[in-house]
């Protein structure tokens, strides 16, 4: 197959439409069903490409010969810079091998599942204080700012060992780091506070280490400055994502009362659940790779140099990997699903997500058998300018 046979277009669909608010935007799966892999004339004139399918995407993410490095990136939103500058230090998801593997490496054994399911107990007291309150407070409240951002907020600043009450602070500098809204000035004056911030509380743990992740990697070779970028990296990605998805899911159940029926009636269906909430409604939903050397992908040649935007939300519910993929089904277990990423960079905090998800939705929905909507759901204000989809605010009542 030669490129003149495959099809293009100019700009990288990202309107939803407003009564499918859990749908990626609805061209991206008339672009999948032409072809998984297309030609994309890029904003700034770049001719790179838009993977749609779940096996085009996966591949790329597979394949090291594609770099995450942003400067080497083409930007495929209309109005974004024309390019960004290298990845602050401990970024891991702008950097490749090896040293991606130098910084990552003495993380991993922080985040294995053994270590996460272990926190079970610890999220289940976190999440029931917050129900607590919410019960005192009364119907109705914001569940985003009540339960789902609390609770991955509390948790990570535990295992950083970073004080909760500085959370308004660096909540702030993330939501501008993720925002495609932020100019290029505002995300690096963010990643710049945010970096003094954990710049400070790492030489405050080498002068006096406690139980903490923080103080525990002050005894590795990394050095000052690389700590706190990993330490503000891990900080802003354990706050953000499982937040997103604890209130997007939810607003997702509330809208699905036959799914919802089966997450009540049946706990062995958690665990498939949270995978099919993650697949469904895939909050990190655009990847971006570039080819350091001409590869092949779905038989078509992507050139050293070429950007390749990717399309998560539309591989995910790609009809060749899922059936019924437009579909929410608790009990489907999404194998596979893109989401949490894949091959290096994938999720290094995914077990974490997962506990604190297995733990959230069940606990608020059997606090609150009568959980409901507290406006209509295209009242809903969704959060369609940033890296991470999701809501600005939740009403719900009971």
């Amino acid at each position: 197959m030669t490129d003149t046979l495959v099809p293009r277009i100019t700009t990288l669909p990202t309107l939803r439409h407003p009564d499918r608010p859990f749908d990626p935007p609805p061209e991206l799966a008339e672009i999948r069903e032409r072809h998984p892999l297309v030609r994309m004339t890029y904003p700034d004139g770049h001719d790179g490409w838009l993977a749609t399918g779940y096996d085009a995407c996966r591949a790329v993410l597979a394949d090291r010969r594609f770099s995450s490095r942003y400067e080497l990136a083409h930007l495929p939103m209309e109005g974004a810079p024309p390019e960004l500058p290298p990845a602050a230090v401990g970024d891991l998801t702008g950097i490749d091998a090896p040293e991606h593997t130098r910084l990552r490496r003495p993380l991993v054994g922080y985040f294995t599942v053994r270590r996460m399911r272990a926190l079970t107990e610890r999220v289940e007291e976190i999440a029931a204080e917050h129900l607590d309150a919410m019960q005192r407070d009364g119907s109705p409240v914001d569940l985003v700012t009540a339960f789902a951002r609390p609770i991955p907020a509390l948790v990570i600043c535990e295992l950083l060992g970073v004080p909760y009450a500085d959370r308004d602070t660096f909540q702030r500098h993330v939501f501008t780091v993720t925002s495609h809204s932020s100019t290029l000035e505002a995300m690096g004056a963010a990643m710049g506070a945010l970096h003094e911030y954990l710049l400070g509380l790492v030489r405050a743990k080498r002068a006096h280490p406690a139980e903490d992740i923080l103080s525990s990697l002050t005894e590795t070779d990394l050095n000052d400055d690389e700590l706190a970028g990993v330490g503000a990296f891990l900080l802003g990605a354990g706050l953000d994502t499982t937040a997103n998805m604890i209130a997007l899911g939810t607003f997702a159940l509330l809208c699905h009362p036959d799914q919802l029926a089966v997450l009540r009636s049946d706990p062995d269906v958690v665990e498939p659940a949270v995978e099919e909430l993650l697949r469904y409604l895939t909050v990190g939903h655009t990847g971006l790779r570039v080819a350091l050397e001409d590869v092949e992908v779905e038989g078509q040649v992507i050139r050293a140099g070429e950007s390749v935007t990717l399309a998560m939300g539309a591989g995910n519910r790609d009809p060749r990997r899922y059936s019924d993929a437009d579909v929410l089904d608790l009990r489907r277990g999404a194998p596979g699903h893109l989401t949490l990423g894949h091959g290096i960079h994938q999720c290094l905090g995914q077990q974490l997500a997962r506990v604190e998800m297995r733990v959230a939705f069940p606990a608020l929905l059997t606090r609150f058998p009568t959980l409901r909507l507290d406006c209509e759901p295209a009242e809903v204000p969704m959060r369609t300018d940033s890296n991470i989809y999701g809501v600005h605010h939740l009403p719900v009542g009971w």
